[in-house]
């Protein structure tokens, strides 16, 4: 926890109170942050395999799964348009309930497709109201000239519960198969109840970010055209990994839930120590050269995940897209780059809430099909297709992110 405190650069030595004013209360956010992180990443360690090997669903079942799951981020600007006069704080506690209320539905329904669906549905509902609300406050919490440091401790911290909650399932599995059995549904409960300790810190709240009620409640505007377009390349891109990463090596490579929970674990391990670095460098450079760099590494790293059992045997094809799994999730952290210049050119703090969300939703008109579209092409065209679909796609979001002008 100390390194999210402060910077090792001596000659520029910055704690979260320094970046953070002090009339805020960034700290019960964070406590907040850290819990539900917890609780997701019991869930997430386990969720992938219990689709797999208990509920048997397949490439297109996990496609069909994920539009359900990306349903709520194309449903978000409906939602906050109907509660567009709810500060962020209390669109986080919405959020945080309805994500309370989708883990406990996991933790007891029994394992059939539809009702699995059902739970994902709910939990990613409450997840993507909360999405936009997590870089809003982060932002609006920060001081003038910090919002890149702020949303990179805001995910160093998030990525500290989810190792937590890897590193348990890991145990739990190492356990659980020395006695011949499985756990899902205990964790899945534990996570339950992590989101619930989570929703009461966020009950502490006080909402200050109300927004400008002259606005109108679909919020587009012309002069935020490029980050529209921005989170469609993104959304699409990042969508292929993150539904297809992980089930490729569980159907392609045989990944037990002990083995995808470690992956995460080193993910998040890699993205905490890096997640303040990077929004550190968006502050110094700029974000036009993060958003750029970010997809050009991207090529690489889909190269391999999709051909990488052509070119070596398959154990060591496994573990390069172990690696490349891990470095996707490190040049993913790139995406605050576009939430800073979204502050940038934003013309107050309320219009700055109103277009990351709408990104979200304008991020999600793309996703929901990639989803579908993704498990398709898996299953007729191969995971070869696949990812070069996606590094296509992280080609386009550079060509256009270099288009970006900066202001002097």
């Amino acid at each position: 926890m100390s390194y999210i405190c402060a910077k090792t650069d001596t000659s520029d030595r910055m704690t979260l109170s320094n970046v953070f004013k002090k009339e805020t209360r960034y700290k019960a956010f964070f406590l907040s942050l850290l819990l539900s992180a917890i609780g997701f990443g019991l869930y997430k360690g386990v969720i992938d395999n219990y689709m797999a090997e208990v509920a048997r669903m397949g490439e297109m079942d996990r496609g069909i799964t994920e539009f359900f799951r990306e349903l709520p981020g194309l449903m978000l600007i409906f939602i906050l348009a109907l509660f567009y006069r709810f500060s962020a704080e209390k669109m986080y506690k919405m959020g945080m309930i309805i994500m309370v209320a989708g883990m406990t539905l996991q933790a007891l329904i029994a394992p059939y497709k539809a009702l699995i669906i059902a739970a994902i549905f709910i939990y990613s509902l409450g997840e993507h109201i909360q999405l936009g609300m997590k870089n809003t406050l982060s932002l609006e919490y920060s001081r003038d000239g910090f919002g890149g440091q702020a949303l990179g401790y805001q995910n160093a911290i998030y990525q500290i519960g989810n190792l937590a909650g890897y590193g348990a399932v890991i145990a739990l599995f190492a356990i659980a198969a020395s006695l011949g059995t499985k756990l899902f549904k205990p964790v899945f409960m534990v996570a339950a109840i992590f989101m619930l300790m989570s929703m009461l810190v966020a009950l502490s709240l006080t909402g200050k970010s109300e927004t400008d009620k002259s606005k109108s409640r679909f919020y587009f505007r012309k002069k935020f055209r490029k980050y529209y377009m921005l989170e469609i390349f993104y959304g699409a891109r990042k969508q292929v990994f993150f539904t297809f990463g992980p089930y490729v090596l569980i159907l392609f490579y045989g990944a037990s839930a002990g083995i995808i929970s470690l992956l995460f674990a080193v993910s998040a391990i890699a993205c905490f120590f890096i997640s303040p670095l990077v929004g550190k460098l968006i502050d110094r450079i700029g974000y036009k050269p993060v958003m750029i760099a970010d997809t050009l590494i991207l090529v690489i790293v889909c190269f391999f995940y999709g051909f990488a059992h052509h070119l070596f045997p398959m154990k060591t094809a496994f573990l390069i897209c172990c690696l490349n799994y891990v470095l996707d999730s490190v040049i993913s952290l790139a995406s605050m780059a576009s939430n800073v210049y979204v502050q940038d050119i934003s013309d107050s703090k309320e219009e700055m809430r109103a277009t990351i969300s709408t990104g979200i939703s304008v991020n999600h008109l793309i996703t929901i099909f990639i989803a579908l579209l993704g498990g398709w092409i898996w299953k007729v065209l191969g995971i070869e297709t696949l990812f070069i679909l996606s590094a296509i796609l992280g080609l386009c979001n550079s060509a256009y992110a270099s288009t970006i002008k900066v202001k002097a």
